[in-house]
């Protein structure tokens, strides 16, 4: 307990904005404002400008300062202009500095102003329940966690915000499916402190279900048919949402392990993550050709999308080709996909072999289901994909059949060259795979790992396997 109270008290020292700190971010916040407002006037657009998220609930990490500005449009604005409307007033505002457009319900803008990330957000300024778009409900998330959460949480929601960032499941955006900053700040307002929260992940069994307003009391299984997640946090102000639905499971095993660990054995390193020291290439080349495995690699160049959508198409692509290695008998042990969101984007299958027997066994009904027998045999009887049989083995009707792919690269290059549309494939990967298919098996990935930094330090930590966090936790035993 001693341990656990020295490092979080630590951690809090830098995480904490310091006076100084908090003056030279109202000031930004004041002045992006106005800009804002200006930017307004000069298209002719009626909004109502406010500063939301962790700057306005006092929540934010001093080393990581993130201001949200949202404009607040009038309903007469219509759906699909609401986007491009917003994106027009935030290039203006931030006009000079770093703009990167990003997607959510709809577009909108991310800037870096003075090395702080900015977002400008449109929105429609509704009443509480009569929501436009998504974005509507972030003026009452603010005004909900102003006036309910105590000032001596918020330093708690800090260190929790910070935790998670340090295992990689902060950040509700579609690249890494973890806890937003309102979720952070409605488990606080649950358990009361970040000690308390790390206890009931660690304590976690099948659900966590949390309802701050007691909407479901007595209706628990109304409940559990709305929200069949395995992690249900009900929006204070709309009881029809879970906050954390966006949380994909990864994340929150990834949460339960971590907490474990550290409070089995409290370390800064949990926040402060060391960094990963990429290896040297012929230790790299003697790790993929002597693990007994098969490492494949889809490469891809630069895809011209915003990140979210970017993400979006890049996991819809690895799920469709991890089925496609499935469904014809590759057996998968480990995938990730890997991208900068610039000129490179991998994806990774670790199978236990790229080549298989050129026959398999292919079981057939039991006798006692005469109509799919008799289906059976007129398939098969006379088939020329059948090396044996059909033949009875115990109670069901037997064949041995040729495979038609016999190894894994043979068979995507087939199905992907003309993009793979019709196996699942997202569409600008299918385009960018119509255009160039570059698959490479184990160390023959050693050119694109000489040449990216990023993308060698990623395969050095898939290669590991172990989260870092582990580690530290070995270390104290």
């Amino acid at each position: 307990m001693q341990k656990l109270e020295a490092v979080t008290r630590e951690v809090l020292k830098k995480i904490t904005p310091t006076p100084e700190d908090r003056v030279k971010m109202k000031a930004l916040a004041e002045e992006l404002q106005q800009k804002t407002a200006r930017a307004c006037e000069e298209h002719g657009v009626k909004a109502t400008i406010r500063v939301e998220g962790s700057i306005a609930k006092d929540t934010w990490l001093r080393e990581e300062p993130e201001i949200d500005i949202f404009l607040r449009l009038p309903t007469s604005v219509p759906r699909r202009e609401l986007g491009e409307i917003g994106l027009k007033i935030a290039r203006r505002a931030t006009e000079g500095a770093k703009q990167v457009e990003r997607f959510a319900e709809h577009p909108y803008l991310e800037a870096f102003v003075d090395d702080v990330r900015v977002n400008i957000v449109p929105c429609y300024e509704v009443k509480q329940g009569e929501w436009r778009s998504a974005t509507d409900r972030t003026p009452f998330h603010t005004d909900y966690v102003q006036k309910h959460l105590a000032e001596s949480l918020r330093g708690e929601v800090r260190l929790l915000k910070k935790f998670l960032k340090g295992i990689n499941a902060y950040g509700a955006e579609i690249k890494t499916g973890g806890f937003s900053g309102y979720l952070c700040e409605l488990l606080m307002l649950h358990y009361k402190s970040f000690a308390e929260t790390l206890r009931a992940f660690a304590a976690y069994t099948k659900r966590i279900t949390i309802d701050i307003e007691g909407y479901y009391a007595g209706r628990q299984n109304e409940q559990r048919l709305l929200f069949p997640e395995p992690l249900v946090v009900v929006d204070p102000v709309d009881k029809g949402r879970n906050v954390a639905s966006a949380v994909q499971p990864q994340k929150l095993f990834t949460l339960v392990a971590a907490s474990r660990a550290f409070l089995k054995a409290p370390d800064t390193n949990f926040f402060y993550p060391p960094k990963t020291s990429a290896l040297p290439v012929e230790e790299l080349r003697n790790r993929l050709e002597n693990r007994g495995t098969t490492f494949i690699f889809l490469m891809l160049e630069r895809i011209e999308a915003v990140p979210d959508v970017l993400w979006g198409q890049l996991y819809k692509t690895q799920r469709a080709l991890h089925k496609l290695l499935e469904l014809n008998d590759f057996k998968l042990i480990r995938e990730a996909v890997w991208s900068n969101e610039k000129s490179l984007n991998v994806f990774v299958f670790e199978l236990e072999q790229r080549f298989l027997s050129k026959a398999k066994k292919h079981l057939g009904p039991p006798l006692e289901r005469m109509k799919e027998c008799e289906d059976f045999l007129d398939k098969y009887a006379n088939a020329d994909s059948v090396v044996s049989g059909p033949y009875i083995e115990g109670n069901r009707w037997v064949v041995m059949l040729h495979r038609k792919f016999t190894d894994a690269v043979e068979l995507l290059r087939e199905k992907l060259k003309d993009g793979g549309r019709n196996a699942g494939v997202a569409e600008l990967m299918a385009k960018s795979f119509r255009e160039k298919l570059e698959i490479v098996v184990n160390s023959e990935t050693v050119e694109a790992y000489r040449r990216n930094r990023d993308f060698a330090e990623f395969l050095t930590s898939f290669l590991s396997g172990k989260p870092f966090w582990l580690e530290t936790t070995e270390a104290q035993r």
